[in-house]
Protein backbone atom coordinates (compact mmCIF):
# COMPACT_ATOMS: atom_id res chain seq x y z
CA UNK A 1 0.00 0.00 0.00
CA UNK A 2 1.36 3.44 -0.92
CA UNK A 3 1.80 6.31 1.51
CA UNK A 4 -1.15 8.12 -0.13
CA UNK A 5 -3.38 5.06 0.19
CA UNK A 6 -2.44 4.60 3.84
CA UNK A 7 -3.14 8.26 4.55
CA UNK A 8 -6.49 8.11 2.75
CA UNK A 9 -7.45 4.94 4.63
CA UNK A 10 -6.72 6.67 7.93
CA UNK A 11 -8.84 9.67 6.90
CA UNK A 12 -11.73 7.35 6.03
CA UNK A 13 -11.33 5.48 9.33
CA UNK A 14 -11.54 8.81 11.16
CA UNK A 15 -14.89 9.56 9.46
CA UNK A 16 -13.46 12.45 7.47
CA UNK A 17 -14.52 11.42 3.95
CA UNK A 18 -17.89 11.68 2.19
CA UNK A 19 -19.03 10.75 -1.32
CA UNK A 20 -21.18 13.17 -3.30
CA UNK A 21 -23.33 11.52 -5.98
CA UNK A 22 -23.46 14.58 -8.22
CA UNK A 23 -27.23 14.86 -7.96
CA UNK A 24 -27.05 18.49 -6.82
CA UNK A 25 -24.62 21.33 -6.43
CA UNK A 26 -21.14 20.03 -7.13
CA UNK A 27 -19.84 17.29 -9.44
CA UNK A 28 -19.64 13.67 -8.30
CA UNK A 29 -16.66 12.96 -6.10
CA UNK A 30 -15.16 12.69 -2.64
CA UNK A 31 -15.45 15.45 -0.06
CA UNK A 32 -14.05 16.20 3.38
CA UNK A 33 -16.55 15.82 6.21
CA UNK A 34 -16.70 18.67 8.68
CA UNK A 35 -17.17 18.25 12.42
CA UNK A 36 -20.93 18.41 11.87
CA UNK A 37 -20.78 15.57 9.32
CA UNK A 38 -21.58 17.87 6.41
CA UNK A 39 -19.44 18.62 3.39
CA UNK A 40 -16.39 20.77 4.12
CA UNK A 41 -14.77 20.90 0.67
CA UNK A 42 -13.36 18.60 -1.97
CA UNK A 43 -10.61 16.09 -1.29
CA UNK A 44 -7.38 16.83 -3.14
CA UNK A 45 -6.98 14.73 -6.28
CA UNK A 46 -4.27 12.49 -4.77
CA UNK A 47 -6.59 11.58 -1.88
CA UNK A 48 -9.62 11.01 -4.13
CA UNK A 49 -7.53 8.76 -6.39
CA UNK A 50 -6.33 6.80 -3.35
CA UNK A 51 -9.90 6.33 -2.06
CA UNK A 52 -10.92 4.94 -5.47
CA UNK A 53 -8.07 2.41 -5.28
CA UNK A 54 -9.07 1.47 -1.72
CA UNK A 55 -12.67 0.93 -2.82
CA UNK A 56 -11.58 -1.31 -5.69
CA UNK A 57 -9.53 -3.37 -3.23
CA UNK A 58 -12.51 -3.71 -0.87
CA UNK A 59 -10.83 -1.75 1.92
CA UNK A 60 -13.47 1.01 2.00
CA UNK A 61 -17.13 1.17 1.02
CA UNK A 62 -19.59 3.95 0.35
CA UNK A 63 -22.62 3.72 2.59
CA UNK A 64 -25.83 3.79 0.53
CA UNK A 65 -28.15 6.70 1.33
CA UNK A 66 -31.53 7.74 -0.01
CA UNK A 67 -31.86 10.89 -2.05
CA UNK A 68 -29.13 13.39 -2.77
CA UNK A 69 -27.40 13.43 0.61
CA UNK A 70 -23.65 12.93 0.81
CA UNK A 71 -22.78 9.36 1.79
CA UNK A 72 -20.18 8.48 4.39
CA UNK A 73 -17.22 6.43 3.21
CA UNK A 74 -16.47 3.68 5.73
CA UNK A 75 -13.60 1.29 6.30
CA UNK A 76 -14.47 -2.37 5.73
CA UNK A 77 -13.26 -5.23 7.93
CA UNK A 78 -10.47 -5.87 5.42
CA UNK A 79 -9.53 -2.19 5.65
CA UNK A 80 -9.39 -2.38 9.44
CA UNK A 81 -7.07 -5.36 9.21
CA UNK A 82 -4.89 -3.42 6.78
CA UNK A 83 -4.78 -0.45 9.17
CA UNK A 84 -3.70 -2.76 11.95
CA UNK A 85 -0.84 -3.93 9.80
CA UNK A 86 0.47 -0.43 9.12
CA UNK A 87 0.41 0.87 12.68
CA UNK A 88 -2.96 2.63 12.78
CA UNK A 89 -3.20 5.53 15.14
Amino acid sequence: MTKNETSALRHVAAGEVLFHSGLWGVPMGFLWAGGDGLSAGRLPQWAADAVVVLERRGLVAIRAVAGARDAAVRVTEAGMRQLGGVGAR
